[in-house]
């Protein structure tokens, strides 16, 4: 099967920080205005799709952890509710735990990556719902599966993946993704216990990825967009 090509696109302050609240005070500027920049420089690179984890996909579902009732049987292990679409919103949600009433994210279809032990209710719910959805024949999502089922069977070319701390270093840590993209703001966060754009855990992943630069470009509000292409030691 052929993956879509990833390319993980972050904002951060000097020190890496994750959360935005955490240090976009320092910049002078709000929030929105430093995420105008970063979305801006995301529809400049383009991608067919874009992919975050649980966290970031409660801002956007309809309900958490208020289950469908719904009968009926359900696909497994892919269902595509939209074979005309062409753009793509990928959220990771192993537990099923985020419900969608409707299909598409600001345009964008709703494709949930899944785990093995996800209920036929949650499924038949999505499905009602017009989502689409992959379900991994493993206790944890199978990302390389997913991405080849987004490949193949939906047609997603360029993937923009936008995680989380560990959703970035899961998809890192297994070697798929191919460029990284950061904005960098003039801010220092400097929160103790924040987290980082990339989390590997007790290992880390000094030892998992090697990165080399294909461009620097000033931005806007003084940022600095850096391109990396990823490559495994």
């Amino acid at each position: 099967m052929t993956r879509p090509y990833v390319i993980c696109h972050m904002m951060s302050p000097l020190d890496g920080r994750l959360i935005v609240n955490d240090w976009a005070e320092a910049t002078g500027h709000s929030i929105d205005e430093l995420v105008n920049v970063y979305d801006y420089l995301h529809e400049k690179i383009g991608a067919d799709a874009w992919l975050s984890g649980r966290a970031t996909g409660e801002e956007f579902a309809d309900a958490v952890d208020q289950p469908y009732e719904t009968t009926g049987i359900a696909e497994r292990p892919v269902h595509i509710a939209d074979p005309d679409a062409n753009e793509f919103a990928v959220i990771v949600d192993k537990d099923g735990r985020l419900r969608w009433d409707k299909g598409d994210i600001e345009g964008a279809h709703v494709v949930v990556l899944t785990a093995r032990d996800v209920d036929d209710v949650y499924l038949a719910g999505l499905m009602q719902a017009g989502v689409s959805y992959i379900v991994s024949q493993a206790v944890a999502v199978d990302l390389k599966n997913a991405l080849d089922v987004l490949g193949e069977q939906f047609g997603v070319k360029r993937l923009m993946l936008e995680g989380g701390a560990q959703t970035n270093g899961h998809f890192l840590n297994a070697g798929l993704v191919d460029e990284i993209s950061v904005v960098v703001f003039p801010a220092i966060g400097g929160k103790s216990n924040s987290p980082a754009i990339f989390e590997g855990g007790d290992d880390g992943l000094a030892d998992k990825v090697r990165l080399t630069l294909l461009s620097v470009e000033p931005a806007r509000l003084g940022s600095v967009h850096l391109r990396y292409r990823v490559d495994r030691p």
